[in-house]
């Protein structure tokens, strides 16, 4: 956040951890102000007569009543420019590179520095000239931001617009005026916009098409939209990390924000240290090139885990409104509900279930709704997908947090601690899981790659959930005591949950599965089951048709690389093999 004039100085009256009371304070909701001798950020969240109460964004010990409160008289906001993609923040929009150059790997409280270079040079490509008229929103030019993203800089939302009078092309600082409107504004690179409300759109629109993210059991059967909203519950050790990490790294979104709201400092370390290394499958540029990483561990102040997620909306929405499509993962939304609940209870405010503050539904809805397929007000059109981690304490889905969250979205990802002792991953449960978005996007599925889709896909459902009524029976009688067609429906369902719902993230090939693959993964295990079960009407044992060697190839699929052949070559031998056992 750039440092503004401070106005209006009052001071400390108590200190309660992240929670500091002042007195004498002319100040607003939500007014950012600077704490004690040492200018700590926080922010306004109540006023009660003359007290005011402020939320630190920093760790106040030693902070002590007396010390002086200064207040900037404007609400929290993101500095919004070229520079944000390939960019490290903390949870304000500090970023962390340029403090570890000032300071070392330690930050000393009371810093603060812009979220982007504000002397850095950007080559400006105008694309309006002198005598046009330009609105809210519209776009006035573009720079090269990173190699993979060009940056639209846009006339602000709460600008005016008007005729452009002057337009400077070439190089600038993102200071410096580019377009001059005889309005008599001055439209530069540079924005900031307050990090509680959301930016201005024209129009929200229901989401037609896919996120695709490469993994067959999120593809394949709990899709989510581009502009769509998904949870992803699980216990710890489930892997909800990993999988948000799949995610960032490998679904179709234009641009990344990768949120880590709370998490352990060694899996943020990880993210920080592999996201460089990494090469976007799409182009084969670096993956940072598109992203932006925003750090709050859970050893940071916990006020600032609560801004994080808001900083990250907001930058995803500036690219949305350029026409990108940005996907957002945050890491985790309990970790930010737990923050919500120690601020509320220094407020000494009454608890709701579980000790979580009486407005924790309403801060989800605020920020999930965020989320959407919008049309800009600049006629373009852009999205922000939202996939929120949610850590449920041993992974009792009924607390708070998943079931607020349950009933704001609409792809839920239940992860399976089970399935992950297993070693099933991702260990995303297909009895719990869902997705409401897949009859709004079966269109697309038709269309770009087959015209069955949607048949096959509810095949699978079936057979997995016949296969969980079964497992039942077999719990107590044996597999034996079945019917020959339900040991071989058992079968089948082991081959879906084997070869298509398991997926290994650390195979260079199978970490990701294009869509046309993951149909053809699935329609090659119904062309066993349609051959098996043919063999078996004609009176083959079920037990040499389990054991035709072609069938377990169906394993080996998701990890060849030019598999259309080796596809081709599975069917072939399975039909091959199971007719020659009843002709």
């Amino acid at each position: 956040m750039s440092q503004t004039q401070r106005n209006d100085s009052g001071q400390i009256n108590s200190v309660s951890g992240p929670v500091v009371t002042a007195t004498g304070l002319g100040a607003q909701m939500n007014d950012v102000v600077y704490v004690g001798d040492e200018g700590l950020m926080g922010e306004v969240i109540e006023i009660e007569d003359e007290i005011t109460t402020i939320q630190v964004y920093e760790e106040t010990s030693g902070v002590a009543p007396g010390e002086p409160v200064e207040n900037t008289g404007e609400p929290l906001t993101v500095d919004l420019g070229p520079g944000i993609l390939d960019s490290i923040y903390d949870g304000v929009q500090r970023p962390l590179a340029v403090l570890e150059e000032q300071m070392g790997a330690f930050i000393d409280r009371g810093v603060d520095a812009p979220g982007i270079d504000m002397d850095a040079t950007w080559s400006f490509e105008p694309t309006v000239e002198e005598g046009d008229v330009v609105e809210p929103g519209d776009i006035v030019g573009t720079v090269d931001e990173t190699v993979s993203i060009e940056h639209k800089v846009l006339v602000p939302p709460d600008f005016e617009g008007g005729e452009v009078v002057a337009v400077d092309g070439g190089t600038h600082t993102v200071t410096e005026p580019v377009v001059e409107l005889d309005s008599g504004e001055s439209v530069t690179m540079h924005q900031e916009w307050p990090v509680r409300e959301a930016r201005p759109s024209e129009d929200k629109r229901t989401p037609r098409e896919p996120l695709v993210t490469g993994q067959r059991v999120q593809d394949g059967l709990f899709p989510i939209a581009k502009g769509g909203t998904a949870a992803i519950p699980g216990p710890f050790g489930s892997g909800k990390t990993v999988t948000q990490q799949q995610l960032a790294k490998w679904s179709d979104a234009d641009i990344v924000v990768y949120i880590g709201c709370g998490e352990r400092g060694n899996e943020m370390t990880e993210v920080i240290e592999d996201f460089p290394e990494l090469e976007d499958p799409k182009t084969g540029k670096p993956l940072m090139s598109r992203t932006s990483l925003i750090a709050n561990t859970s050893n940071m102040p916990v006020a600032a885990r609560e801004s994080s997620i808001y900083t990250g909306i907001t930058i995803a929405e500036y690219y949305r409104d350029m026409g990108y499509n940005v996907a957002l993962m945050a890491d985790s939304t309990s970790r930010w509900a737990e923050a919500m609940r120690e601020i509320s209870s220094r407020l000494e405010e009454m608890p709701g279930e579980e000790g979580y503050p009486a407005y924790l539904a309403a801060r989800l809805s605020e920020f999930y709704e965020r989320a959407g397929l919008f049309e800009n007000l600049n006629g373009s059109e852009g999205s922000v997908s939202v996939v929120g981690a949610v850590s449920p304490p041993g992974g009792d889905f009924s607390e708070p947090v998943t079931q607020n969250t349950l009933r704001i979205v609409k792809t839920f990802w239940a992860l399976d601690a089970d399935l992950a002792e297993r070693r099933h991953f991702p260990s995303i449960n297909w009895n719990e899981s869902y997705s409401l978005y897949t009859d709004q996007l079966d269109p697309w599925w038709k269309d770009e790659v087959a015209d069955d889709w949607p048949d096959i896909r509810q095949w699978a459902v079936d057979i997995l959930d016949e296969e969980t009524e079964l497992q039942e029976i077999v719990q107590l009688v044996g597999k034996d005591a079945l019917p020959e067609d339900q040991q071989l429906t058992l079968e089948i369902a082991r081959y879906i949950r084997e070869a298509f719902l398991q997926q290994n993230a650390l195979h260079d090939v199978d970490t990701y599965c294009e869509p046309a693959k993951t149909y053809q993964i699935l329609g090659a295990i119904k062309t066993y089951h349609d051959e098996a079960f043919e063999a078996l009407d004609a009176g083959v044992p079920v037990d040499e048709i389990q054991s035709i060697d072609a069938a377990p190839r169906l394993n080996r699929i998701g990890t060849t690389e030019d598999y259309e052949p080796f596809i081709d070559e599975v069917e072939q031998a399975i039909t091959d093999q199971l007719r020659e056992a009843y002709e």
